[in-house]
């Protein structure tokens, strides 16, 4: 018998508890997986170069409070600033009000749209049909997959904000990674049918030249404003998303939270079920003395047991972490302005965590096995 068959077949030599264990080793790396992966789609990810170059201009009070129309060409006279396109939220109803149908709507300038959002990719042809209808609307494939909606499909938004409902005809299905869900319309559309509205944008996306002209352009474009009836707030779009989850509160000290308190329980279930392990095999590790072993030898095995047990647990933990951001992502429900997603580097900081605690819980009761008394352990009644 190989010791690596000898401490698997040790790992799991109590099944029951064994199984146990590992069940709870890997709800805990559930856990530890799903918050990891909003962590990182929160506070790492950087989204693509492109993101990297946009800005968002709001009024600095509110969001539910709308800037003047003109701005649009003093942004576009600074320094840096390569396009400007307004952006407003429409907030219709699309069948009904059930959550599933729920996505985002917006209404905006088709003529300088892929000037700023260059990685939405379209054919040429529907950019071009998009701009020459006044009630055309360009949908997200995920959406087009989900509702079915093929170019020339009529799709009808109840307005809620404002008072008009948008008979809207689909020029154009784009691609954009990660999938936005959103759909945008010609802004002139709600302008003619809601006089005041004419003039007037919730935010302008802009796109600078470089990643490092978006903090001058900010700091530029909010001075501009300043002491206007409209002062602005001008950030990254990413810093923009995170406004929204600033809105619950410090959603980073929760996270660290769980997860200290995940790993926290993870090492006091490895430790107890080592321990009580450890305890029923005094005798046994006398004999294994008697036949050899060193004291290095025994440490070896059962630190080694305790580290399978919880790898197998971090695998499955991982495992089912993977699969419900995947089923949550892909569900007709899910919305987000982040990308949620369990990479490679997740995988190995999970799998790391669960071995480490494998290490930690059986370091103590293995130190103190290794150094029974081979007469003491063969005396030993238990």
């Amino acid at each position: 018998m190989t010791l690596t068959r000898f401490v698997t077949k040790n790992a799991f030599r109590n099944k029951r508890r064994s199984i146990l264990t590992v069940l709870s080793i890997a709800f805990s790396l559930l856990l530890l997986t799903l918050m990891m992966t909003i962590w990182r789609a929160f506070y790492l990810d950087q989204g693509s170069a492109e993101s990297n170059e946009r800005l968002i201009v709001r009024h600095r009070v509110s969001l539910a409070f709308e800037l003047p129309g003109y701005y649009r060409e003093k942004i576009r006279a600074v320094p840096g600033v390569v396009a400007v396109v307004p952006s407003s939220w429409f907030g219709g109803i699309y069948k009904d009000e059930k959550p599933e149908n729920f996505f985002a709507q917006f209404g905006t300038d088709p003529d300088e749209f892929f000037k700023v959002f260059r990685d939405i990719d379209m054919p040429e042809e529907q950019k071009i049909a998009w701009q020459r209808d006044r009630q055309g609307v360009i949908v997200d494939d995920s959406l087009a997959a989900k509702y079915g909606w093929k170019l020339g499909d009529r799709i009808v938004l109840k307005g809620t904000i404002y008072p008009v409902d948008l008979e809207l005809y689909i020029r154009g299905i784009f691609h954009s990674v990660p999938d936005n869900k959103s759909v945008y319309f010609n802004t002139k559309y709600v302008e003619e049918a809601v006089p005041t509205f004419k003039g007037k944008a919730g935010t302008f996306n802009i796109l600078a030249d470089s990643p490092q002209d978006v903090s001058r352009i900010a700091s530029t474009i909010d001075e501009m404003f300043r002491n206007s009836p409209q002062p602005t707030k001008t950030e990254s779009e990413k810093a923009f998303a995170l406004e929204f989850v600033a809105m619950m509160g410090n959603v980073k000290v929760f996270i660290l939270f769980i997860c200290g308190a995940v790993v926290f329980a993870t090492l006091l279930v490895s430790a107890n079920t080592m321990a009580m392990s450890i305890r029923e095999r005094t005798r046994e590790v006398a004999v294994l003395k008697t036949l050899g072993f060193t004291r290095q030898n025994v440490l070896g095995l059962f630190v080694s047991e305790a580290v399978a047990l919880s790898l197998a647990g971090g695998i499955i933990g991982a495992a089912l972490g993977w699969g419900m951001v995947y089923g949550l992502t892909h569900s007709p429900q899910f919305f987000s302005f982040f990308p949620l997603r369990v990479t490679a580097g997740i995988w190995v900081a999970a799998l790391l965590t669960s071995a480490i605690v494998g290490l930690l819980s059986s370091a103590l009761p293995s130190y103190h096995a290794s150094q029974v008394n081979i007469v003491d352990g063969l005396r030993h009644i238990g």
